[in-house]
């Protein structure tokens, strides 16, 4: 389930090395000797320090630098003595040490004190000064500079106590005889402490960012954060309440400050497990955990500071368990890129998504025979290191001495995805295959390998699952891939999931059975510090927290593809070329100059290769729509690096399409005979129908843009695959569109057989007007001839008597049959003659009513006889 990789064992890279130098002390050959060795310390630099007892009853202390893979000597106690904390400073000039004092057996009638500070002079080897002499556990801890200026004579060491209290001492140094770096005045030492911090219960030290964190235990618990600077001040910057119940702690909790292997905690000490978790790019995660005696369920807790959130997990451990031994389990909590993987061994691993954080099923649960992360031991044994350099923590077995990083099992990740077993029935299934989906395509998705293992997997499993289409999760978590790491407060508003979109939602994808979830919005965490000091990780912790705020708070902050459908429908019915036309096709040049880049030398797969005008109209629109989307909701991301990102989001679509097409197009071993017309299709050639149908099905379900070419590539196999009457019935639902390519390529590849001719026809009368003008002249068929006839004789026939004020118009009238040209433009002639004629029986204007009354008398006398013609 883990994949561990081994970084430092104790016995290989340390003890060898002592057993070699102890033979040369004693002057043997081989030294038969125990060699009493374990591990004091893990320096910012990688650098581990150590103990061991030596052949000549002393005690000594070494460093193992992780770099050069060299052992070192620092010093060497004149006798046996108990190094219960220890640190070297960044120099290598001064090493603070912790001394566990021996109070039993002849040492308890001695008045001494339990624990004994010291700061030795190690460049070379010489003065010794006590810093205390206490009752309390003391941990010691030198800053480390980012400043590479190894002239500087001056060191910073921290020191806490069990009591509860921190100072930092300030150690100026000076240099003697050219080599020996020494004290400046050790004897006001004592007068340079500073007291930082008081009243802790808890506390927690972040080498790697130079932080301090610690509990008070007040009214109600409230978490602090002290940084340390690189010229050494420090500040409170950051103030988190936390929800715990009271007398949590017997003794004050130490982490990450070393190892005391003097000093052994009790399991039912340990009524609650804390650790805080940071990424450089502004995320930290606060997780702790406490056991229900009663109830025999364990509730762990992790704050996402960065959301703005607080998410409570109940889990039951079963009723096989004792009581007794449940009030004492705790989870390890290990950090896994933007996972925090919850492990109660033998029982459950939960692996939280820190970043899309609203559903479960975005979230891999496993529990029972499923859990088995690998480790050799006991995961009490097991310590995690915290290394915000790297995208893991490691594990840490202290019995041993190894030191391993971590990262979850790609292979493992890929079982969960390809289980159908009777044990897994689908609808539990269905949650852990999308969550496994997507921690290997957006964690691990740089992996081609990985990737394409993927693409089979869809492959195998066409039909979309019964709560999630799995084609529509691949190419939304390969697009958030791609994003992610930029800036945390895109992930409120980047598509990551299409389940976001269904109106309904199974209700497998919304519980986990066994787990209790509870979510709690605005968690009061309170930045501090003046405005200049937030810089860096802060800065953006707090950006990210305001602005989760703020997304949490408008309405449809998260950009959602298919909410351009209306404005696609509206550009599609737009006939004449027009400004808003011409930006959007400025977008997509943009969007297919940068595939064109990508994509110099992979020509396997025939696309990008025409002109696909409805394609390119919604490659613009979704550009257009997706920047304005980011401009409204991210401004601070800036106008041009919106516009990069939106660019580089559409255009890894069409090259993610385009991919799966190559993967599909090897797997199958096709050649370029599948785009012959002339045959008929293979069970393969099938299969790749099939699969670009799905993918046309879950783009078309997401209103996003496919490669120029695609429907061309998709109607070649339709038409080969499928029976003709088929075919037509497809495109007449609209599931295929018919291209000017292919149907230019159908009409001259294809001979003009009974059964092609019917499809021909068929075809043209579905073309729209233009297009279908064109294709005629494409196809060698009398009809086409006498089609182009036509066209031609109404062009010229329109065109020499265009002054004339004649509109041939006849094809607009019904029953009107122009099939000899020339007699139709005479009638027509005719008819609009007689039509501009002046129609004697209908009523004129201006008419001489006297020269009608005149004119009707004399009618009327000459019909009676009175008068004559």
């Amino acid at each position: 389930m883990l994949k561990l990789n081994p970084k430092f064992d104790l016995h290989r890279d340390v003890v060898c090395d002592i057993l070699r130098k102890e033979a040369s002390v004693c002057r043997v050959k081989e030294y038969s000797g125990a060699v009493d060795t374990c591990i004091l310390n893990i320096e910012r630099d990688g650098g581990i320090l150590y103990s061991w007892k030596g052949a000549t009853g002393t005690t000594r202390i070494g460093k193992y630098d992780s770099n050069t893979k060299q052992n070192k000597l620092l010093y060497t106690f004149d006798k046996q003595v108990c190094v219960s904390s220890c640190s070297l400073n960044k120099e290598e000039t001064l090493l603070a040490v912790s001394l566990a004092q021996n109070t039993r057996g002849e040492e308890h009638l001695k008045p001494i004190s339990k624990c004994l500070t010291l700061l030795i002079e190690i460049h070379p080897i010489n003065n010794t000064k006590v810093l205390k002499a206490v009752d309390c556990r003391v941990k010691v801890q030198f800053l480390y500079s980012e400043t590479d200026r190894r002239s500087v004579l001056e060191s910073h060491l921290l020191l806490l106590t069990e009591d509860g209290y921190a100072d930092l001492y300030h150690v100026l140094l000076t240099r003697q005889e050219g080599y020996r770096v020494v004290m400046a005045n050790p004897e006001r030492l004592s007068k340079t402490a500073e007291r930082i911090v008081e009243d802790f219960c808890w506390v927690q030290w972040d080498g790697h960012t130079q932080r301090v964190y610690y509990l008070t235990p007040n009214d109600k618990f409230l978490m602090r954060c002290v940084q340390f600077y690189p010229n050494h001040n420090c500040e409170t910057v950051l103030e988190l309440p936390l929800e715990l119940p009271a007398n949590l702690f017997h003794t004050v909790k130490f982490v990450n400050l070393g190892f005391d292997h003097y000093h052994t905690e009790r399991p039912e000490q340990e009524l609650v497990r804390l650790e805080v978790f940071t990424d450089r790019i502004g995320s930290m995660c606060v997780c702790y955990s406490q056991p229900l005696k009663d109830k025999q369920e364990l509730i762990y807790t992790v704050v996402l500071v960065h959301k703005d959130c607080r998410k409570t997990f109940r889990v039951s451990l079963g009723s096989d368990q004792s009581p007794e031994k449940a009030a004492y389990l705790h989870p390890l909590f290990i950090p896994i890129g933007y996972h925090i993987l919850v492990y109660l061994q033998d029982y459950f691993l939960h692996c939280v998504n820190t970043r899309q954080q609203e559903m479960l099923c975005h979230s891999l649960f496993l529990s029972g025979l499923d859990v088995d992360l690998g480790l050799q031991c006991q995961s009490a044994n097991i310590t995690v290191l915290h290394a915000e350099e790297e995208s893991s923590g490691s594990l840490l077995d202290l019995a041993s001495g190894r030191i391993h990083t971590t990262e979850l099992s790609p292979a493992f990740l890929l079982q969960i995805l390809r289980s159908d077993t009777p044990r897994c029935p689908s609808s539990k299934a269905d949650p852990q295959r999308l969550a496994a989906l997507h921690w290997l395509l957006v964690y691990m998705g740089n992996d081609p390998n990985l990737e394409l293992k993927i693409i089979e997997w869809l492959c195998d499993n066409v039909y979309a699952f019964e709560s999630f289409d799995q084609i529509q999760e691949f190419i939304l978590a390969s697009l958030y891939r791609i994003s992610y790491e930029k800036s945390l407060s895109l992930d409120k508003v980047l598509p990551y999931s299409s389940v976001l979109d269904k109106k309904e939602i199974l209700a497998c994808l919304l519980e986990v059975p066994g787990v209790l979830c509870t979510t709690e919005l605005h968690i009061e965490s309170v930045f501090k510090g003046k405005a200049r000091s937030l810089q860096g990780f802060w800065a953006e912790l707090q950006w990210n927290t305001e602005r989760t705020k703020y997304l949490d708070a408008v309405p449809n902050p998260r950009y959602r593809t298919s909410h351009i459908q209306a404005d696609w429908d509206k550009l599609r019915s737009e006939r004449r070329q027009s400004s808003h036309m011409n930006h959007m096709e400025e977008n997509t040049k943009k969007v297919l100059s940068m595939v064109d880049t990508w994509c110099l030398d992979k020509k396997l797969v025939p696309l990008f290769q025409e002109e696909d005008h409805q394609q390119r109209a919604l490659i613009g629109l979704t550009v257009d729509k997706l920047r304005e989307h980011l401009n409204r909701h991210l401004p601070r991301l800036g106008k041009k690096k919106i516009d990069l990102l939106v660019v580089n989001y559409v255009a890894k679509l069409l090259e993610l399409i385009r991919h799966m097409l190559e993967s599909v197009w090897l797997k199958y071993k096709l050649g370029p005979r599948v785009l012959c017309f002339t045959q008929q299709g293979s069970p393969a050639e099938w299969s790749v129908f099939h699969f670009m149908f799905r993918i046309l099905e879950a783009t078309r379900g997401l209103c996003l843009p496919l490669p120029p070419g695609y429907h061309t590539l998709l109607a070649v196999f339709a038409v080969r695959c499928l029976p003709h009457h088929t075919f037509l019935q497809y495109i007449d639902h609209g599931f295929l569109q018919l291209t000017e390519t292919f149907v230019s390529r159908l009409m001259t590849d294809l001979d003009n057989s009974d059964a092609n001719e019917r499809l021909k026809f068929s075809i043209l009368k579905r073309l729209p007007e233009p297009m279908e003008q064109r294709i005629y002249h494409m196809w060698d068929h009398p009809i086409s001839s006498a089609s182009i006839s036509r066209d031609y004789t109404r062009t010229l026939l329109e065109k020499l008597n265009k002054n004339k004020g004649f509109a041939f118009t006849g094809r607009d009238k019904p029953g009107f049959r122009p099939e000899f040209l020339p007699l139709t433009y005479l009638a027509k002639i005719l008819s609009d003659t007689e039509e501009q004629a002046l129609n004697p029986f209908e009523e004129q204007e201006n008419v001489d009513a006297r020269f009608v009354e005149e004119t009707a008398l004399k009618q009327t006398l000459i019909l009676l006889g009175f008068e004559e013609k």
